[in-house]
């Protein structure tokens, strides 16, 4: 059987049966509990905001392809499941649980979650929060929920990572290249150099202040996710 068929042959059966703490052995696509866990969270996000419009199944299907078999019944399981977001965190659990060893596939969901969040033309505080919750759940680092979000969204202002320029997933080496680097151009001697009159050094060392802030929260946000495995 198919992923798909997979789904179809669960959609008549009550959404809640992906609480059980059982999962059968085998591939994600041999997994019923996974494609109705899968389901279920696209919908709940669906609802998330309040409403679930048809531009979020379309997306839904766009990421995870059913195939025309399988449609039908896939709607159908989606359709139970979008009517409350109430009972998401059973299913974030499961697949957590099975798949703790795979945490790309893990990832992988939670990116097809952002891309049906965004494809209504806007992601809400709502469904932010209800994506927070199922990274957290998944086990994923802070660093992966951050980075796929700068994926979709774009980086935030102020992102660490953005004010220093470098990429989320950057060695420690290159963290700190860039932090050095982004010092030396704020330094006094550098600014009066570039002809800036002197009452500009003090947006200088406000600027060095955010560099260096932005350093340290990253570095501690390392230590911290290190420490924690």
């Amino acid at each position: 059987m198919t992923f798909w068929r997979n789904i179809a042959s669960l959609a008549a059966r009550s959404v809640d049966d992906a609480a059980c703490v059982e999962c059968p052995p085998g591939l994600p696509g041999e997994d019923p509990a996974f494609s109705t866990a899968v389901t279920a969270l696209g919908a709940k996000l669906a609802k998330a905001d309040g409403r679930a419009s048809a531009e979020e199944f379309a997306a839904f299907a766009e990421v995870f392809q059913p195939d025309a078999a399988s449609e039908r019944d896939v709607r159908r399981l989606y359709d139970l499941a979008r009517q409350t977001t109430r009972g998401f965190e059973s299913y974030a659990r499961r697949l957590a649980r099975r798949y703790s060893g795979c945490r790309q596939l893990l990832e992988d969901v939670l990116d097809g979650l952002f891309h049906i969040a965004r494809s209504d033309g806007a992601l809400t505080d709502d469904e932010l929060e209800y994506l927070r919750q199922v990274s957290d759940l998944f086990r994923l680092s802070p660093l992966t929920f951050r980075r796929l979000k700068a994926m979709h969204l774009g980086p935030s202002a102020d992102d660490p990572y953005v004010v220093l320029e470098v990429a989320h997933d950057a060695s420690d080496a290159l963290v700190r290249e860039a932090w050095r680097g982004a010092l030396v151009e704020t330094h006094p001697d550098r600014v009066l150099a570039r002809g800036l009159p002197p009452e500009y050094v003090e947006v200088a060392n406000a600027k060095a202040a955010a560099i260096n802030a932005a350093y340290d929260l990253i570095m501690s946000e390392r230590r911290t996710l290190v420490g924690a495995v």
